[in-house]
Order: C-alpha cells, then structure tokens, then sequence
C-alpha cells in the first residue's frame, strides 16, 4: 500500500516514525529474522499506515511493545495484529488496564480527542483494544533477531505502568512519555512527584552519546534528558512546599517550570500523592 508516513534510521536498523497527528513517535528495531515495533497509535486506520510503512523495510515477523496504556501509544494494537498473532509486551498495569477497562480507555480518549477533532473521537470509539499478551513487572529482555532489547520499568512517572525501551547496541533508548520533546509532559494520571526519580534512573541507563526517543516530538540526547529532570526536580520541590505552605495549587502552578495549564495538573496530582490519594 501507498503511505504518507515513513520511518527515518537514527541509528543502526533502528527507526523511528512521527506521526503527524499529536506528534507521536513509534520505533522499530530490525534484526536478523525478527523485528520489534514500539507503541501502535491511536486507531486502526493509522496503525495499518504505519504497518503499510514498516512492510517497506521489513518483511519480518514482528514483537509489540507498548510504552503505557494511553490511546495514542497502543490503540493501534489491534490492526498490527491482524495480519498474524503477535507477543505485545507492556506492564503489568498497562496490561491490566488494557485487559480490564477497555471501554473506559475508549471514553477518555473520546472526551479528550472530541474537542479539538471529533472526526478522530468518532473513529476511537469504535477502535477495538487489544490487550498486552506479555506482561512486564520489573525487567525483560527480548531477542529480536540477535538483538538484545532491554523492557525496563524504572518506576512511576507518566502513568503507573511506564515502560522504556533499550537497544544497547544501537545505544538508544525510546523513553515513551517520561520524556516529551514537542510540549510539556502531561501529567493527568501521573505521579509527579516519583517522576523525578524514574527519570533519574532513566538517566543511569545511558551514556552521553546516547539517543533517546521522547513519547512525542524530536529525537533528544542525555543532555535534554538531564534538563527535564531537573525541571522535574524544581517542581518536586515546589509541589512540596506548597502543600506545607496549604498554597493553593493554582497559584504553585503559575511558578511551574512547565507553564501554569500543565502545571496546574502537576501540582493537583503531587498534592493527591502526598494524601495518598493518587
């Protein structure tokens, strides 16, 4: 088939392709025989485009690895499915919510998107779930084809079940959302304040040569990596005195670095976790 998206080398057969539509990233990484796709998109229709551009370098049989539960990173699942059963590794929450909840991943996802397009609504809510096959807890290794791929769960962040990607040899690793290039990191249903220390275990796994895929916008290096977590850091700290100064999250907000909208959300979310409420 005749696509409109394309995959671009960062390093040794290993690929990634932004797609447009909230500037998601996917990665493939080709072996000898094998292949692994991480994270799907949003809905059937772009996850066959995204299988129509991946069939141009590989005619391989794939391995699916989803970065968390999020709609854009996995509801393409299916479709990359239909073609042959394939592993899909993700974790253990990830999986669960994925297995358990489908229906109400498919509500937010429809009240988020409907907005901005409801032609996109419409599709997501009639996009079929397919849950994980291979559950992650901590640590899993993957040979694709003679490569060695690393599934690390480095702790909360983004979501409960965030998952990153290492491909040691290549030197990369796809940090789905606990990394964002193209805007702030969204912080809804995300513990802000073990986020810092997950990207600062994260950090631990690379070298300063390493390429690093954010979960959406342009491929990064150790250097922006470091830069996000001390933003992490200072709104660790201000999430933390504001709740002992009892400041109201809309004005902790305002001093964020990551603007007041997705601040806002940080700091209700880091005050919930320091009610145990998160």
């Amino acid at each position: 088939m005749t696509t409109t998206v394309a995959f671009t080398e960062i390093a040794d057969r290993v690929y990634v392709l932004r797609q447009r539509m909230l500037d998601v990233n996917v990665t493939l990484v080709v072996g000898d025989g094998a292949a692994l796709l991480v994270d799907t998109l949003s809905t059937a229709s772009q996850a066959a485009e995204l299988l129509g551009a991946l069939r141009e370098l590989t005619a391989d049989p794939l391995i699916v690895v989803n970065t968390h539960h999020h709609f854009d990173h996995c509801f393409g699942n299916a479709a990359l499915a239909a073609e042959a059963p394939v592993p899909i590794y993700a974790h253990d929450e990830t999986a669960r919510l994925l297995r358990e909840q489908p229906a109400l991943l498919r509500r937010q996802a429809y009240d988020e998107v409907l907005p901005a397009d409801p032609g996109l609504a419409a599709e997501l809510a009639r996009t079929a779930v397919l849950a994980p096959t291979h559950p992650v807890r901590k640590e899993a290794t993957v040979d694709v084809g003679g490569r060695t791929v690393l599934l690390r769960h480095l702790g909360r962040g983004h979501t409960e079940g965030d998952l990153v990607v290492q491909v040691p040899d290549a030197d990369v690793l796809v940090a789905g959302d606990l990394i964002e290039e193209s805007g702030p990191p969204a912080f809804e249903d995300a513990f802000p304040l073990e986020w810092v220390e997950t990207v600062a275990a994260l950090l631990d796994c690379l070298t300063p040569a390493s390429v690093v895929v954010p979960g959406h916008g342009a491929v990064v290096g150790t250097d922006f990596v470091r830069v996000q977590h001390d933003d992490l850091a200072t709104m660790s700290w201000l999430i933390r005195n504001g709740d002992a100064d009892r400041a109201p999250a809309e004005r902790v907000a305002q001093r964020t670095p990551f603007g007041p909208e997705a601040g806002l959300a940080a700091v209700q979310r880091g005050y919930a976790e320091l009610r145990g409420d998160a």
